[in-house]
């Protein structure tokens, strides 16, 4: 995902020399689905073909160890060279400039056109697009949707009565008015009094929006995706990496900083953004802040004292203390390969990368993502219990282990109804707690 926007600027700047073919070789068993890479395509605006390699035939016969690898072949066919793991776009620019230049002087290089028919073409756009994120408040009786594929947030009642659109619509990082600003792809919310909280996630930024000004700000990030791990330092010159979902204790936010594999706060008093747990090696080892080890954080919520997330990588559920001296826990999840749909306790359960917690009434509600589930745990006995989908991906409403939802992304609680985004559905669904059923929310933009 990092590599995909740097990849689209590099095909523009050489669409008459350079043509990217994707391979997608599938760790997780949902993503060997054709209709589910198909969604992954239209979702992150992938504009070259892309080969679904689902029995990993290609993998094994061009060697390939890691995610992301890059193979490089010439127009005579021959293989160039390859390059494992993510990239210095300038040093790639210069890589390919180069290999251009060489095949140039042979007079090898056919700069005749290609025309690909493109997913998105053959798609109606709807009012939502790939929603990631959704947050209930009911207090305020507000509903706060990332429309994230339309870059911008929707505001609406708890019975879907859109009252604003924050963001032109249009992918960029620009701050201003409602209907000026840029957000691009965003993901996680929170909300505090007149507030909003953006992980606004292929802009490597944290945005705030002021509701009463009616303006959107950058608090945190360049714009520019971090090149390596950081230590952190003052939020508006740091550069941050792919924030997932964002959630505020205090004067502290803390953020899920999926692309460093941490768990990041930003002190909002002082401006200061470092590191809070993590040590940036991707795997699931439990232990102090530092020391800890995570997989793509990807959602978040806190209790005031502890954070509760979604590490996606590893399929698992994990806790971390506020505190300096706080410690990192597992509560569901036991490896990077390990993965599944199974209910239980102790160490019977399995989730399939979770995106989204919440909490309400002593138990996490988890949005099993790649499940196309919405499961709950208590949190005294740690049990996971299937509470609506059946499973397999689609939409249905009805009662719950019958109902069907596609990829969805978070989840919000709000009473006895939680709020479901249900990504690849481009909807928001409605899980009712008491009577078990569910339902899709029907957003009217009559007033926006």
């Amino acid at each position: 995902m990092h590599a995909l926007p740097q990849l689209a600027e590099l095909e523009t700047k050489y669409r008459s020399e350079l043509v990217v073919v994707g391979v997608h070789s599938a760790k997780f068993s949902q993503e060997k689905s054709l209709d589910n890479v198909r969604q992954a395509v239209l979702r992150y605006d992938i504009r070259h073909p892309v080969a679904n390699d689902s029995g990993f035939e290609v993998w094994r016969r061009w060697g390939v160890r890691a995610w992301p690898t890059f193979m490089f072949v010439g127009p005579d066919g021959n293989v160039l060279g390859k390059h494992e793991g993510e990239f210095d776009r300038d040093a790639l620019d210069r890589a390919i400039a180069g290999i251009v230049a060489d095949f140039d002087a042979k007079g090898l290089i056919d700069r005749r056109p290609m025309h690909f028919v493109l997913e998105r073409d053959r798609m109606a756009d709807g009012p939502l697009s790939f929603p990631g994120k959704v947050l209930a408040d009911a207090d305020s009786g507000t509903l706060l949707i990332a429309d994230s594929n339309h870059h911008r947030l929707v505001m609406a009642d708890l019975d879907g009565r859109v009252r604003r659109i924050i963001g032109s619509g249009e992918p960029g990082l620009r701050d201003g008015g409602f209907d000026t600003a840029r957000f691009q792809d965003p993901q996680g919310v929170a909300l505090n009094g007149d507030q909003i909280f953006v992980a606004d996630t292929k802009n490597h930024a944290i945005r705030l929006v002021n509701l009463s000004a009616g303006s959107v700000s950058t608090l945190a990030g360049t714009g520019r995706q971090a090149a390596g791990f950081s230590r952190g330092g003052p939020a508006a010159s740091t550069s941050i990496k792919s924030p997932w979902d964002v959630a505020r204790a205090g004067e502290i936010l803390y953020i899920a900083m999926a692309g460093f594999h941490q768990i990041w706060r930003l002190d909002l008093g002082s401006g200061l953004i470092t590191p809070h747990a993590g040590s940036g090696r991707e795997d699931i080892v439990d232990g102090p802040l530092a020391a800890a080890q995570l997989a793509q954080p990807s959602g978040l919520v806190c209790d005031g004292s502890t954070l509760f997330f979604a590490d996606s990588e590893t399929s698992s559920i994990r806790t971390v203390g506020l505190g300096p001296d706080g410690h990192v826990s597992t509560i569901v999840g036991e490896g990077l390969f390990s993965f599944g749909d199974a209910d239980g306790s102790g160490g019977m359960p399995r989730l399939q990368h979770p995106l989204g917690v919440d909490l309400s009434g002593g138990f996490l509600y988890v949005a099993d993502t790649y499940n196309n589930k919405v499961k709950r745990i208590e949190l005294v006995t740690g049990e996971v219990t299937t509470l609506f989908g059946t499973g397999q991906p689609g939409h249905a409403d009805g009662p719950g282990k019958e109902a069907m939802f596609s990829e969805p992304g978070g989840l919000s609680a709000a009473g006895d109804l939680i709020y479901v985004a249900d990504t690849n559905n481009h909807a928001i669904r409605v899980a009712n707690i008491i009577t078990g059923t569910v339902s899709t929310l029907e957003l009217n933009f009559e007033d926006a």
